[in-house]
């Protein structure tokens, strides 16, 4: 399934296809013409789990997100006489109420009728080819630029020759240690007073979880063999805190049609191509999803049958960068010692000691032994610095591997 970030760009993109087909340069500004049209995220795989569909509507420049299309009736058919039916668990997200997968040799189509009575289905798709992913690996590489830095890197093969047509995400969690933490804070009561109180949570060492956002796909329909090598999935700067201590990727490899490749290329070309209102202006693009009632109605999506396989790895920085000094923090920790202001501190006013710490922007790191004019009696930094949580989850993953 498409993250939603990398498919609200395909609307952004699609929704411009349908305001404008002519060469004549326009002003965003103006909704002229404005035409709604459904937009259908549906990926079906052959994992066991909950399926989701996400069902929304196109939306005008100005407008901040997409409008979930709710209360729809979801389903899939399939060729062997199942029905799947899909709930629907929060505006425009459905989901099956069993878990299914999709099977090798039978055909599924989706049919949609929205609370309107509009219907829609998908032409009948069938699963590729199953292939999994051999080697997930990184290796220290300069780029194309002479930047140092990590490449994640992925190999594929199907003796077969009958997958031949690749898309990726990933999700990425990487371990984060905040280098100024200390095991008590620094507090102010109702009466303005600081105080002293143990850590009431954790918060040296946090953890984040990233999903990718863009369309990565790769194809060996051109090769004399169905193999993906050293294809790169992600690069990471040396100097990217991420990879700071330890790093993992968790990489989906999804099989697709010619006809979803295809698809989701265009989509990317175009959302790579700066300016959709130029006078390269290929018109709408249509998926395998089409209005029952109306054929000339505009819809947006594809109905995707995929196969998936997936793979993890971890490191630590060192594991690549063994003699070379950590990566900036994500934040400056510059040490600072804001001096005792009288209570109560005047709103806004930074230099006082105790609107810092009772705002939240610093937090407690030590006594500041040899304090110069103007300054408190304890050093501190910004939040981020001492509270990994500002950065992340302070609950370890189930998955991670120390």
């Amino acid at each position: 399934m498409l993250h939603i970030n990398t498919f609200r760009k395909i609307i952004f993109i699609l929704l411009g296809l349908l305001l404008n087909r002519c060469v004549e340069p326009i002003d965003i500004e103006q909704s002229l013409n404005f035409e709604n049209a459904i937009v259908i995220e549906a990926t079906i795989t052959n994992e066991l789990k909950h399926q989701e569909i996400f069902l929304s509507n196109s939306y005008k420049f100005d407008d901040d997100k997409p409008l979930a299309e709710t209360n729809a009736n979801v389903q899939i058919v399939d060729s062997a006489l199942n029905t799947y039916i899909f709930e629907e668990a929060s505006p425009g997200k459905y989901i099956s109420m069993n878990e299914f997968s999709a099977q090798s040799d039978i055909e599924y189509q989706l049919l949609i009728t929205t609370k309107e009575g509009k219907t829609y289905n998908s032409k009948k798709e069938k699963l590729p080819s199953i292939t999994k992913i051999d080697n997930l690996y990184p290796i220290r590489e300069m780029d194309d630029f002479g930047n140092d830095g990590v490449s994640i890197l992925i190999d594929s093969y199907d003796p077969s020759g009958n997958s031949m047509y690749y898309r990726y995400e990933y999700e990425e969690t990487y371990k984060i240690i905040a280098p100024y933490w200390s095991p008590k804070d620094l507090l102010v009561s109702p009466t303005y007073e600081l105080y002293f109180a143990p850590k009431s949570k954790e918060e040296q060492i946090c953890y984040n979880t990233v999903l990718s956002n863009d369309m990565i796909q790769t194809e060996t329909n051109n090769l004399s063999e169905d193999r993906v090598t050293k294809f790169n999935i992600r690069r990471i700067s040396i100097e990217n805190p991420i990879i700071t201590t330890r790093y993992s990727i968790l990489v989906k490899q999804y099989i697709q049609s010619l006809e979803a490749y295809t698809y989701y290329k265009t989509v990317k070309k175009l959302s790579g191509s700066g300016n959709v209102f130029s006078q390269n202006q290929p018109g709408f693009i249509s998926g395998n999803i089409f209005s029952v009632d109306d054929r000339n109605e505009k819809v947006i999506g594809f109905f995707e049958l995929s196969s998936v396989s997936s793979k993890r790895l971890f490191f630590n920085y060192t594991d690549l960068f063994p003699n070379e000094s950590a990566p900036p923090y994500f934040e400056d920790c510059t040490i600072f010692a804001t001096g005792v202001g009288s209570p109560p501190p005047p709103k806004g006013e930074e230099n006082n000691l105790t609107y810092v710490i009772s705002s939240g922007q610093a937090k407690y790191y030590s006594k500041n032994l040899d304090p110069e004019e103007g300054e408190g009696p304890y050093d501190l930094v910004r939040r981020a610095c001492g509270d990994c949580t500002v950065l992340g989850s302070n609950i370890k993953p189930d998955f991670w591997e120390d």
